[in-house]
């Protein structure tokens, strides 16, 4: 079996986990856990570089083609990168002599769960 069929398992494996906020509090655990996602998330870099990597052509990119579009030294991405996949926002692996990313598409799946309101206005200051 390829790596990429066992990444793809992997994934499958992985619930959402969270109920909208506006439903129901969150555990502990579960906060944590999110925590650690929005405060990657919350820096400039991290978010165009997940960002970089989710719209990179076949869902995945290169580290090559990651430090070219930012003005900060490549060990300052390398760290970005480990934060994000700390996190666990994105998955990666070694070819060859490079290291591909690609974002996993459940963390994205517990972070929008967690902020869907019921049927409230989706305009932006609507009450």
């Amino acid at each position: 079996m390829s790596k990429s069929k066992l990444r793809v398992l992997a994934q499958a494996d992985q619930a959402v986990c969270c109920s909208p906020m506006v439903r129901e509090p969150l555990g502990e655990g579960d906060a944590i856990d999110l925590a650690r996602m929005f405060k990657a998330l919350s820096d400039p870099v991290r978010l165009r570089l997940l960002s970089l990597i989710a719209s990179h052509e076949g869902g995945e990119a290169c580290v090559c083609d990651l430090t070219g579009p930012f003005d900060v030294s490549q060990p300052t991405i390398s760290h970005h990168l480990k934060v994000l996949r700390e996190a666990g926002l994105v998955g990666s692996e070694r070819r060859a002599t490079w290291v591909y990313y690609w974002v996993l598409p459940t963390a994205l799946a517990r972070l929008s769960s967690l902020l869907q309101t019921s049927d409230a206005p989706t305009e932006v200051g609507a009450r």
